[in-house]
């Protein structure tokens, strides 16, 4: 197996697994709590407005994993999901310590990592992207998107309360 297709394998896994959680925070599927109950967990992490950022950690995940997934307009599904797991990280992970056993940051990280690697490295052989010649220009879109999501969050979480 080469290099791309490896690649493209991690991406299409990496990309199901948002796609799959997505679901479950949009629709409630697979056990999962819909909308509502994303938004009323947004809430009781203190960020407002929570329809708004309820959704955009729904979609960040749905959209994010989907375009993953496709191997859609790369880097972005890597970003919705970098920015995805940041939040979760901060809001939600960061207070129990490191390791997952505790409800720690280890496996938010991991995905937030492998997430900014495939951004990074592109989206592999088997990409819509590369059937329909789509380029963003790289790496360029993906520091430019990761400093945009950086500032987004780190308004939200600022304006946060501790609800």
């Amino acid at each position: 197996m080469s290099y791309k297709s490896a690649l493209s394998l991690i991406r299409v896994l990496v990309g199901l697994l948002f796609v799959a959680h997505g679901t479950q925070l949009l629709f409630g599927w697979f056990g999962g709590d819909g909308l509502a109950g994303t938004i009323k967990l947004t809430e009781t992490l203190g960020l407002r407005p929570a329809p708004f950022w309820g959704l955009l950690a729904a979609l960040g995940q749905f959209g994010g994993g989907l375009l993953l997934l496709l191997g859609l307009l790369h880097p972005l599904g890597a970003l919705a999901v970098m920015g995805a797991m940041l939040v979760a990280i901060l809001k939600v992970h960061l207070t129990h310590g490191f390791w997952i056993a505790s409800g720690g940051l280890e496996y938010a990280l991991l995905l937030f990592l492998l997430a900014g690697i495939l951004g990074l490295a592109g989206p592999g052989s088997y990409a819509l992207d590369n059937r329909l010649s789509l380029r963003l220009p790289r790496p360029l879109s993906f520091w430019a998107g990761l400093a945009a999501m950086i500032l987004v969050i780190g308004i939200g979480i600022a304006s946060s309360s501790t609800a």
